[in-house]
């Protein structure tokens, strides 16, 4: 009898990146300078600097990244040889509005990513677009503080129906914000200032940034709600979704004060959700505002809007779990990220410490169909390493292999054993490109070498690694064939 997976005949397979972290040609073309362009490298000990402008001397990863810029047909062919289906990348917002706020958009800019999506085309490749993927426009971070301005919705949404008008029949997927819940982590400069466009230099204290948070997400889902509104006028076909981080909360313990704390915790994570799926605000958010007086500046207008433009589906990035404990000193059960941590002995790590746990993925699956009742799509999955390249040029990946045959497996559990309805599976960075968090090169998720290195070294060349005939066998077999 014929193994099947259980998959969806028109799943969608295949491999995501982001603008910044992969394109370069960083000021070509009128392209203007975004938040990410600011950044500096970095490594898993040492954090990345937001740069007051580009500083001479300076080493930005991002300015060349992989070239996809120059090399974007190569690289397509290289994705319909792994036979992807589906290609999830991102738009620059500053390659279509240089500084954010321009009455017209830059032509050359919007003819990159004609070719880009004819190119997929021909090999019969979708592409999946998040409009605003890490970055925004570093004129708006100057002149408007980011998203603490409700002028930036106008800024955005001109952006996003400029896409929505020019990409029609070239793009049917949209995603609105990437991973918009990560800026739940306020005291990490680099969460907020890529989710938000938030810098602080000043030293402000936690409360200070929690405020300015709270008030620039509601910004971002009144926006992501007129843009769901606004594409599905122009393309009633248009499949628009939300995109977060999930990374399920385990308790430390059986402790009552820990499991609650991790419901808690997964309330204060995961509202984005709740907003752009059922259109409100849930009532333990509305408590907390009421109790701190954050987010101030939301209108009876803002609240039909959100009620009005929830999306289509949910699109969710899944690397690793977390356990968190609760803590004496924190009588409110508040979670602030990574400072709520505790060790879990049941799962193993990744050099970069982070939990490898495919279980997990199922967790994400049932609790994101559970409560939200939308189709979802896995945009983000993968495992960091260190790759060696052998004297005939092979890579040898098989602890990516077995991390990617472990996590699809548990995908397909969840579709067959607990109904979730899956639309696709794009995992992360299958040709490797500048991590988001680190800058770095040696931190490799991709299935496609790239030679290049973390001082910037290197010929950029791209070969194909064991994963990439892995994965190549899996989409042929729709998921069956997983040895």
């Amino acid at each position: 009898m014929t193994k099947t997976s259980g998959l969806r005949p028109d799943f969608l397979w295949g491999g995501a990146v982001a603008a910044n972290q992969f394109e370069g040609g960083w000021n070509e073309d009128r392209k203007g300078v975004s938040i990410a362009d600011v950044m500096t490298a970095g490594t898993a000990t040492e954090p990345r600097k937001i740069t007051d402008g580009i500083v001479p001397g300076e080493y930005y990863p991002n300015h060349v990244a992989i070239d996809f810029y120059h090399r974007y047909k190569e690289d397509i062919k290289l994705f319909a040889d792994m036979g992807l289906n589906c290609f999830r990348t991102s738009i620059a917002w500053t390659r279509i509005f240089p500084n954010g706020d321009e009455d017209e958009p830059n032509e050359k800019g919007l003819e990159f990513y004609d070719h880009v999506f004819d190119e997929c085309l021909k090999y019969g490749i979708k592409p999946i677009v998040t409009l605003s993927h890490f970055e925004m426009p570093y004129h708006l971070v100057e002149k408007y503080g980011g998203w603490r301005s409700r002028k930036v919705i106008d800024f955005y949404m001109k952006f996003a129906e400029t896409c929505f008008k020019r990409y029609n029949g070239k793009v049917e997927y949209w995603m609105t914000f990437n991973e918009i819940n990560n800026q739940i982590t306020y005291t990490n400069d680099f969460l907020v200032a890529t989710d938000s466009g938030l810098v602080f230099r000043n030293n402000e204290d936690e409360k200070t940034r929690e405020a300015a948070m709270y008030q620039a997400s509601h910004y971002e889902v009144v926006a992501s709600a007129l843009a769901v509104q606004l594409g599905h006028k122009i393309n009633p076909d248009y499949k628009i979704g939300s995109m977060i981080a999930f990374i399920p909360l385990y308790p430390a313990t059986s402790k009552p004060e820990d499991i609650l704390f991790a419901e808690k915790a997964s309330q204060q994570r995961y509202w984005w959700e709740d907003v752009q799926s059922n259109g409100e605000y849930p009532a333990d958010l509305e408590a907390y505002f009421k109790r701190t007086g954050f987010r101030p500046d939301i209108t009876e207008e803002d609240r039909a809007t959100l009620k009005a433009g929830t999306v289509d589906f949910i699109g969710f990035s899944y690397y690793n779990t977390s356990t968190i404990e609760k803590k004496a000193d924190n009588p409110d059960y508040k979670y602030v990220g990574d400072r709520e941590s505790a060790d879990n002995p049941y799962v193993k790590k990744s050099e970069w410490g982070w939990p490898i746990d495919p279980t997990g993925l199922r967790n994400a699956l049932n609790y994101l169909t559970s409560h939200y009742h939308k189709p979802l799509m896995i945009v983000e999955n993968g495992l960091g390493a260190r790759d060696t390249v052998e004297k005939d040029g092979s890579i040898h990946d098989s602890y990516r292999i077995d991390y990617l045959r472990a996590h699809i497996q548990a995908m397909e559990d969840a579709v067959n054993q607990d109904g979730v309805d899956l639309l696709g599976y794009t995992p992360w960075g299958f040709i490797d490109l500048v991590s988001a968090g680190t800058g770095q090169m040696s931190k490799r998720y991709g299935m496609i070498y790239v030679d290049r290195d973390d001082e910037g070294n290197g010929t950029l060349d791209r070969s194909k690694k064991d994963s990439f005939y892995w994965y190549k066998k899996v989409i042929q077999s729709n998921g069956a064939d997983l040895d």
